[in-house]
C-alpha cells in the first residue's frame, strides 16, 4: 500500500459546447434503428387496419422491447431481451391498476417517481445497456395518466405481450444468418482499441486515455465471450485467441504490432472465416512453453489461453442485490428528482406531468458531472425537437396511416442519430413522444410544444439539483474498495506468476482477474471524481497503483511465454510490483 499523500480532487468544470459536440456514429447503429422500426411497425399497422389505433400505445410498450441487447451473444440476447419484456410489463401492469384506482396525480407521480427509481437501479445494477431504464420509464410514467378501468387491464397487458413476443422475434431474426456477430464485433473493438494504444504508446505519448479505452474494450469482449454460453464453438475459441493478443498487446505494446492488430480486426468482421492467429510463443520457428522449446506447440497453446477463460464461465455471477446496495444513493437520486419534477410541474397546472417526471429520470448518470452533461443534451435536443414537431405535424395529422408513417421515421432517426450524441437523438425522440400522444387523437399542436418546453426546463432543473443535493457519499469508499481489490489481485498475480509449478490456468485466470481489477478502478475513480462535495480522492494512489498493475500484468504475459520474447519473472520485478 502506498503512503502516498491523497491530493485535493477539484470538481470538475461543468461543460456546455464540449457535452453538445457531435463523437463517431456506433458500428452497428443501423441494428436497433431497423430493429424497433420492424417490430413497431406491424402491430401499428395492423390497428390501424382495424380502427384501434387509440391502443397502439400498448402495443408499442412491447414493441419497443426490440431496442435492447444488441451487443449481447444470441443465447445471452433471447434471456435479456425476455427479462426486459417481463421488466416492461411489470411496470406497465402497475401502471395500469394504479390508474385503474385512482385519477389523484400527486399519487400518480409517486407512483411513477418510485417506478423509475427501481427501474433505474435494477437497469444498471445488471448492466442492461441503452436504452436502459429510460424506454420503461417512459412507457410506465405515460400510462399512469391514461384513464383506466380495472377490466380493461388485461386486454391492454395482453397487447403488449404479444408486441413484446413480436419484439423478441425481431432481436432473434439475425442469429441464424450471423450466430457470432455480437462476439465478432466485441473482437474487432478490443484489437482495434490495441492497436490505437500500442501506436500511442510508441509515439513517445502517454496514452493513458487510450490505454483506459483499450482495456476497457478488451474487458467488454471478454464479458460478450464469457456471456455467449459454457460450450464455446470453434468460432468462439478462435475469438477468444484473438481477444487473448489485444490483451497481450496492452500488456506490452512495445512487442504489438498494430498494422497486425488493425488487419486481424477487419477480418474478423462480416461472416468469414475467423483468422487463425498463431502461437506468439512459435512465431521464432521453434514453439515454447515457459521460454523452453517444446514440440507439442498446437495443444498446449490453446489449453494455455483458454483455461482460464473455461474457469471463469465456471464462476457464478454476484447476485443482484449485491449490486444493488451500492446504487443507492442513485435511486433515490432518482426518486426524489422524479417526484419534485411532476410535483412543480403539477403545481404548475401542467397536464402532463409525466413529461417533466421522464426528463428528470433521464439525466441521472454515473455522476453529477455527467448528469449535467445530460440535462444540457436534454434541453437543447428537446427544444429543437418540438420545432420539428411542429414542422411534420401536417403531414402527421393527414390520417391515422400518415402518424405511424412519421412515428416510425422518428424511431428510426432517434436510434440512428444517438450514437453521435445524446442531444441529436432527443430531436428525434422529442416529436415521437409528442405524436404518441395523438394516437387517441389529435391536439393542438402549440398546447402541446408549450408544455413539452416547460416540462422539459422543470424537469431538467430540479432533476439536476436532487442529483446536487443528494451527494453520493459512498463513492470515496468505492474508490478505496476498489484500490484495494488491484493491490490483491495484483499481489496474487505475481505470486501465481513466480511460482514456477503454476499452471496455466491459474496464470490465466490470475491475469485476467488483474485485468478486470484494473478496469473497475478506473471506471470508479472517473464516477467518483465527478461527484461534488466529496472529501479528497487518492488520486496518487491510483496511479501508482494501475502502474503497477500494469507492470505486473506485462510480468504475467511474459511469463506464460504469450510474448516472443518470453521470460520468467525475476524475484527483482516481484519486489518492485509489489513496493506501491
Amino acid at each position: 500500500m502506498s503512503s502516498a499523500t491523497p491530493t485535493p480532487t477539484r470538481v470538475r468544470r461543468l461543460p456546455v459546447v464540449g457535452a453538445l459536440r457531435l463523437g463517431r456514429p456506433s458500428d452497428v447503429w443501423f441494428k436497433p434503428a431497423l430493429s424497433v422500426v420492424a417490430a413497431v411497425a406491424p402491430p401499428s399497422l395492423l390497428l390501424v387496419a382495424l380502427g384501434r389505433l387509440d391502443l397502439a400505445a400498448y402495443t408499442m410498450a412491447g414493441s419497443l422491447c426490440a431496442l435492447y441487447g444488441h451487443n449481447r451473444p444470441y443465447p445471452a440476447r433471447a434471456k435479456v431481451l425476455a427479462w426486459v419484456i417481463l421488466g416492461m410489463l411489470g411496470g406497465l401492469a402497475v401502471a395500469l391498476v394504479a390508474a385503474s384506482l385512482t385519477r389523484n396525480a400527486v399519487v400518480l407521480v409517486t407512483v411513477g417517481a418510485l417506478l423509475a427509481a427501481v427501474q433505474k437501479a435494477v437497469c444498471d445494477a445488471t448492466r442492461v445497456g441503452p436504452p436502459a431504464h429510460v424506454i420503461l420509464t417512459f412507457v410506465s410514467s405515460a400510462t399512469l395518466f391514461v384513464p383506466q378501468t380495472l377490466g380493461q387491464v388485461p386486454g391492454h397487458l395482453a397487447l403488449a405481450t404479444a408486441a413484446g413476443a413480436w419484439a423478441w422475434l425481431v432481436g432473434m431474426a439475425p442469429a441464424p444468418l450471423r450466430p457470432h456477430g455480437p462476439e465478432r464485433r466485441a473482437t474487432a473493438q478490443a484489437l482495434k482499441a490495441a492497436a490505437v494504444y500500442a501506436e500511442t504508446a510508441r509515439g513517445g505519448e502517454e496514452g493513458a486515455g487510450a490505454r483506459s479505452a483499450a482495456y476497457a474494450a478488451v474487458h467488454a469482449a471478454w464479458q460478450t465471450l464469457l456471456a455467449a454460453g459454457n460450450r464455446p464453438s470453434t468460432t468462439r475459441r478462435a475469438l477468444e485467441r484473438l481477444v487473448v493478443r489485444a490483451e497481450v498487446a496492452l500488456a506490452a505494446p512495445a512487442d504489438a504490432d498494430p498494422a497486425r492488430l488493425r488487419a486481424w480486426a477487419g477480418a474478423v468482421r462480416g461472416t468469414g472465416r475467423v483468422p487463425r492467429t498463431g502461437d506468439p510463443r512459435q512465431e521464432d520457428g521453434v514453439p515454447h512453453r515457459d521460454g523452453v522449446p517444446h514440440r507439442d506447440g498446437g495443444p498446449l497453446r490453446e489449453r494455455d489461453e483458454l483455461a482460464g477463460v473455461a474457469a471463469e464461465r465456471a464462476v457464478a455471477p454476484r447476485p443482484l442485490w449485491s449490486r444493488l446496495s451500492p446504487l443507492a444513493p442513485v435511486a433515490v437520486r432518482t426518486a426524489l428528482g422524479c417526484a419534485l419534477a411532476g410535483y412543480v410541474s403539477l403545481a404548475l397546472g401542467a397536464d402532463r406531468p409525466y413529461w417533466a417526471l421522464v426528463t428528470a429520470a433521464s439525466l441521472y448518470q454515473a455522476n453529477v458531472t455527467l448528469t449535467w452533461s445530460r440535462a444540457v443534451q436534454r434541453v437543447v435536443g428537446n427544444l429543437v425537437g418540438v420545432l420539428l414537431f411542429a414542422a411534420i405535424t401536417p403531414v402527421a395529422q393527414l390520417g391515422p396511416l400518415s402518424l405511424v408513417l412519421c412515428i416510425l421515421a422518428c424511431n428510426f432517426g432517434a436510434e440512428a442519430l444517438i450514437g453521435r450524441n445524446y442531444w441529436l437523438g432527443s430531436v428525434c425522440v422529442t416529436p415521437l413522444a409528442l405524436l404518441v400522444t395523438e394516437l387517441p387523437g389529435y391536439q393542438p399542436t402549440g398546447e402541446l410544444v408549450t408544455d413539452r418546453v416547460v416540462d422539459t426546463l422543470i424537469g431538467a432543473l430540479v432533476g439536476f439539483t436532487a442529483a446536487v443535493a443528494v451527494t453520493n457519499r459512498r463513492a470515496g469508499r468505492r474508490v478505496e474498495r476498489a484500490l484495494t481489490a488491484v493491490d490483491r489481485a495484483r499481489e496474487h498475480a505475481a505470486r501465481v506468476a513466480a511460482d514456477p509449478a503454476a499452471t496455466p490456468a491459474a496464470l490465466e485466470a490470475a491475469r485476467r482477474g488483474l485485468a478486470a481489477a484494473v478496469v473497475d478502478l478506473r471506471a470508479t475513480a472517473d464516477a467518483a471524481a465527478g461527484e461534488w462535495w466529496q472529501r479528497a480522492l487518492p488520486q496518487e494512489r491510483v496511479v501508482l497503483a494501475e502502474q503497477a498493475a500494469h507492470r505486473t500484468l506485462a510480468a504475467t504475459v511474459r511469463r506464460q511465454g504469450l510474448l516472443p520474447d518470453p521470460g520468467t519473472i525475476s524475484t527483482h520485478t516481484h519486489t518492485e510490483d509489489a513496493s506501491p
